[in-house]
């Protein structure tokens, strides 16, 4: 493929050409997302390795599925949902989503405040307060083509996983044995790791997001509309989504990969199998391996924070104004969305909020990705009806080769949950 007939048109550079596929993938690697890969690397070692490898095509399958629903027909998901299903399985799944954002807001700053209280000392609770607030302020006032590209290079926050691999010694052939030729297990501690794994990684906020982004992209930009109303824009733009979605997952998944690894063999290799937190994880490499690796790890649980709470925070409001058919977009002054700001403030606060509370942040972090899991599975399903149907699509309905990829995704979500499910006590 020719990048110069795709989306590198008009000597657009690549990284001009990424945006809401690069973004959701980079969000999906945040603080809850490290501490899960983190666990996994510590009580496994590199027996996991190959869930990076697994997961990047049935991300490619449903993230495409979803940007090209919000570029096809102009509205993001929700929007699409309440125009072509019952109101209800609407208002169920937003206040899910509703639900497992917030929670998953309160274990992202508080893990951020974490982070650095680590590094510099002080109140951690009051640290996450202040990185609420900032990301808050940064929605809230920044107009959108100038935090675009403020969240876009908040992307970079996560090569700090790949150099802290490269600060320890590694026998890479083991590696790449053990990824390409895993050893499975069928014992239940294995397979509820599997089941996180794929849990953390296909997350419903990421398919709001980036729908809702790639119409965001469109209004913000002059001459360009949905592709039912423009197909002549066709053709660049679905190049465009694919490359920035592949490019986008990609990354999602080496960052993944490297923070499994980084666990493995610094904290499998020496006995330290029960990591709960991002945070613990940063600690327990003090000792083990070094200064440099602490630091790079424990700033770059502040780098994807940053990045992932406006995402998780925006997602939210994009799904409940569109449900509520309210105006909605980053690109708006804040009167004139204001209950999609209303949203976004509300579930950043309260997110915040809930690191005063008793509640048990391992417990809550747990309960968002049960929730999470068991709604990514009917939102896969209906984002894959609507991608089929030409009452929806126009003549963009998706390919058979998208449509088989997708469902696998789909599918292979689904056995996660029942797998979960029937895991569950034992």
């Amino acid at each position: 493929m020719s990048l110069n007939r795709t989306a590198l048109h008009k000597n657009q550079s690549l990284w001009e050409t990424l945006g809401p596929g690069l973004i959701a993938g980079a969000a999906d690697d945040d603080p809850s997302g490290i501490a899960t890969y983190s666990q996994v690397g510590a009580a496994f070692g590199y027996g996991l390795l190959w869930t990076a490898l697994a997961t990047y095509p049935l991300m490619i399958g449903i993230q495409v599925v979803s940007a090209q629903i919000g570029r096809v027909t102009g509205d993001g998901i929700a929007a699409n949902i309440r125009k072509h299903y019952p109101s209800w399985i609407l208002y169920v799944l937003v206040g899910l989503l509703l639900v497992a954002n917030t929670i998953n807001i309160a274990a992202d700053v508080g893990a951020m405040g974490a982070a650095l209280k680590l590094l510099i000392g002080g109140p951690a609770v009051w640290y996450a307060v202040a990185f609420g607030v900032v990301s808050l302020t940064l929605q809230v006032f920044i107009p959108f083509p100038r935090y675009a590209p403020i969240l876009k290079a908040l992307t970079l926050a996560l090569l700090a996983y790949v150099a802290t691999v490269f600060s320890v010694k590694i026998s890479w052939g083991s590696v790449l044995y053990r990824t390409v030729i895993p050893d499975l297990s069928f014992n239940v501690s294995y397979i509820v790791a599997v089941v996180a794994v794929f849990g953390t990684t296909i997350s419903p906020y990421m398919f709001f997001w980036q729908a809702s982004q790639e119409v965001e992209v469109q209004r913000a930009t002059q001459g360009q509309e949905p592709l039912t109303s423009a197909p002549s824009q066709a053709w660049r733009n679905l190049r465009r989504i694919r490359l920035d979605t592949y490019i986008g997952m990609a990354f999602s998944n080496v960052i993944a990969f490297f923070i499994i690894l980084t666990a493995a063999v610094t904290l499998y290799q020496h006995g330290v199998r029960d990591i709960q937190t991002s945070a613990q994880a940063a600690a327990a490499l003090r000792p083990l391996a070094g200064e440099f690796a602490f630091l790079l790890f424990s700033a770059g649980i502040i780098g994807c924070g940053l990045l992932a709470v406006p995402v998780l925070a925006g997602s939210s409001a994009y799904a409940v104004a569109e449900a509520f058919q309210w105006r909605i977009g980053l690109g708006r002054e804040v009167l004139q969305a204001r209950g999609f700001y209303m949203i976004l403030t509300l579930a950043t606060l309260l997110g915040v909020a809930l690191n005063f509370t008793a509640i048990d942040p391992i417990k809550a972090l747990f309960w968002s990705a049960v929730v999470n899991g068991v709604i990514a599975v009917p939102i896969m399903i209906i984002l894959m009806l609507m991608a089929g149907r030409r009452d929806v699509m126009g003549k963009f309905a998706i390919s058979l080769r998208l449509k088989a990829l997708g469902w696998l995704a789909t599918g292979t979500m689904a056995c996660a949950v029942l797998t979960m499910f029937a895991t569950w006590g034992r």
